[in-house]
């Protein structure tokens, strides 16, 4: 069965991370999984210092090093658990009954994408563990995610706003077709009124791209506004949705258009840096 799968770890977005969560597992109706990755490289299963430069025959320092490791590992591990029973207690406080909950030692892109093929949703907090400041730091493997993982993900701030409208960014292209093709076939925005919003030239060739997507997302059984701005990409769609006070950006990396070079270019972090709502990364 599909899930909706919410990634823990240390960081101030947890609880939004875990209330954006609950609330896409019941609107969704599909169970939920809290999972937690301890980075291997931080905390090695089993640390091996046999390398190190300067030890020499220095044994029991060594020694004294790698039991020092194995410590913090298991420290971490058990911080780990502690995390993803708050997280449970937080998410039954939402209404939701049954909870997977899981821990797993090694890197989080291989531990995301492992689960990949029974996820429905992602869901991760836009600002990482090491971050210091919301205006200067991203989650440090939030790009490295994006680029690998092909399920839908759900990028959170760090303060939960109920959901109630949605806006999908598009370009016309045939990615995008697909992107929507998705979207039309997904329960995530079922019930909400949604923009479909195009950044460039207000032509007739992009207006029939808009209907015909339109059309498509029809199954959604919902109000579907339509709307083409000029502009750069960011600042458009910012600024449509401030103006319209919609709560999740649906984005996608389509083909080689702006959006996509948007997406997965020099922008990325400042896109990532300014939003203030969700964000829905389409693959």
């Amino acid at each position: 069965m599909l899930r909706v799968v919410a990634c823990i770890d240390g960081s101030r977005a947890v609880p939004a991370v875990c209330d954006y969560a609950a609330w896409a597992s019941r609107h969704m109706e599909t169970p939920l999984m809290l999972l937690h990755v301890l980075d291997e490289e931080r905390y090695p299963a089993e640390p091996d210092l046999a390398g190190n430069i300067g030890l020499g025959s220095r044994e029991q320092l060594l020694a004294e090093l790698a039991e020092l490791d194995r410590k913090r590992s298991k420290l971490a591990l058990e911080h780990g658990h502690h995390m993803l029973d708050e997280a449970e207690a937080r998410v039954k406080t939402s209404g939701i009954n049954e909870v997977i909950k899981r821990q797993r030692h090694g890197n989080l892109t291989e531990s995301i994408v492992a689960l990949e093929k029974d996820t429905r949703l992602f869901v991760m907090g836009l600002h990482g563990e090491s971050s210091s400041d919301r205006s200067l730091q991203v989650g440090s493997q939030l790009e490295t995610v994006l680029r690998s993982v092909q399920r839908p993900i759900l990028l959170v701030p760090d303060e939960f706003t109920q959901p109630e409208s949605a806006m999908l960014a598009f370009d016309g292209s045939a990615t995008a077709f697909k992107g929507v093709e998705l979207l039309s076939a997904s329960p995530v925005l079922q019930g909400m009124p949604l923009h479909l919003v195009m950044v460039g030239a207000d032509t007739a060739d992009r207006w029939e791209q808009l209907k015909k997507a339109e059309k498509m997302l029809a199954p959604l059984g919902v109000e579907i506004t339509l709307a083409i701005r000029a502009g750069e990409v960011e600042p458009a769609l910012h600024e449509y949705q401030e103006e319209n006070d919609i709560d999740i950006l649906v984005m996608g990396a389509y083909g080689h258009s702006r959006i996509r070079q948007f997406l997965v270019g020099s922008t990325t972090t400042t896109m990532l840096k300014t939003a203030k709502k969700p964000l829905v990364i389409l693959r």
